[in-house]
């Protein structure tokens, strides 16, 4: 077997093992929460007959042990065929494919934004007469601010104060500002403190001493030689940063109104809407999976040494 059909077998397995993990977790999950399945799927105080809750159980299998419900979820979930919404009456596939491009364009605005940004404060704290230790600590404060904590904080600003950014989101492009920022900028303080870490010893390092030595000024010597020692880090963290701005959109989407499958999986958690928190739960993880794939190809691109050692 050949290294690169060893890797694509590792990495799908790997695939098929996460899916598998979050589907088993998010069924107990759902189970484990209180109240009456039979509700969520007629609707809470529902005052339906007794052959209509009987007929609810049968059709969902409810009355079945507990592990062929689960083996019967399984076969669903692997067979793409995940049902109706208990809540929405919808088929849950037309529900994914309406609600993630929204969700979607709003974390790559957000991990867009926060490499600029981490780019930015990077270069600043390697080269800017800014004592570095300032930066490092408004990185830390930033990687530390959760979602709605930061959301309200610049809904007041821009919103409130200056009134130059919509509170909430609408059909205008530039209301995904706020919601992209919020997302963006703790993981632009992660990014940031790694970025500013690699370019400092790449500042060190011989090539660097050696290339200031013969001249080199500071653009040409940040254009040719520390660009890629600092885009390495934020690319090999692409992946966690992109799964960290999936599950921050479940929050940013509901503070913002903003539509996607955050704000809907909120509301289904809320109804018991079991087939559609699997489903877009399935999704998230199965894009993450992706990402992940893309962003170790991307690194092997930059750094061929990457490649070598997969």
């Amino acid at each position: 077997m050949t290294r690169v059909a060893k890797a694509t077998g590792l990495r799908l397995g790997g695939f098929i093992l996460v899916l598998w993990a979050v589907a088993t977790i998010v069924f107990l999950a759902m189970k484990a929460i209180p109240g009456d399945e039979v509700d969520a799927i007629l609707g809470p105080g529902s005052n339906a007959s007794d052959e209509a809750v009987a007929l609810a159980i049968e059709t969902h299998g409810l009355n079945k042990p507990l592990v062929i419900q689960y083996l019967i979820q399984l076969k669903s979930i692997f067979t793409l065929d995940w049902g109706i919404s208990f809540s929405l009456d919808d088929p849950v596939i037309d529900v994914i494919a309406e609600q993630l491009p929204a969700t979607l364009t709003l974390a790559f605005a957000a991990l867009g934004l926060a490499w600029a940004l981490a780019l930015v404060m990077a270069l600043i704290s390697v080269f800017g007469r800014f004592p570095w230790r300032i930066i490092s600590m408004i990185e830390v404060v930033s990687a530390a601010l959760p979602h709605f904590a930061l959301a309200i904080v610049l809904i007041v600003f821009f919103s409130t104060w200056l009134g130059v950014l919509p509170p909430v989101s609408t059909r205008d492009p530039i209301s995904i500002v706020l919601p992209a920022l919020t997302l963006a900028l703790p993981t632009a303080g992660f990014l940031g403190q790694v970025m500013r870490e690699s370019m400092m010893d790449a500042m060190e390092a011989p090539f660097a001493v050696s290339a200031r030595a013969r001249g080199e000024t500071t653009i040409g010597l940040f254009r040719r030689h520390l660009l890629r020692h600092a885009i390495l880090p934020a690319i090999s963290l692409a992946g966690w940063a992109f799964g960290s701005l999936m599950s921050g959109a479940v929050v940013v989407e509901e503070v913002f109104a903003r539509q996607g499958i955050g704000k809907t999986l909120l509301s289904a958690v809320g109804v018991r809407d079991m087939p559609l928190v699997i489903g877009i739960l399935m999704v998230i993880a199965a894009v993450y999976c992706f990402v992940t794939i893309v962003v170790d190809l991307v690194e092997a691109a930059v750094d061929p040494r990457v490649g070598k050692a997969a």
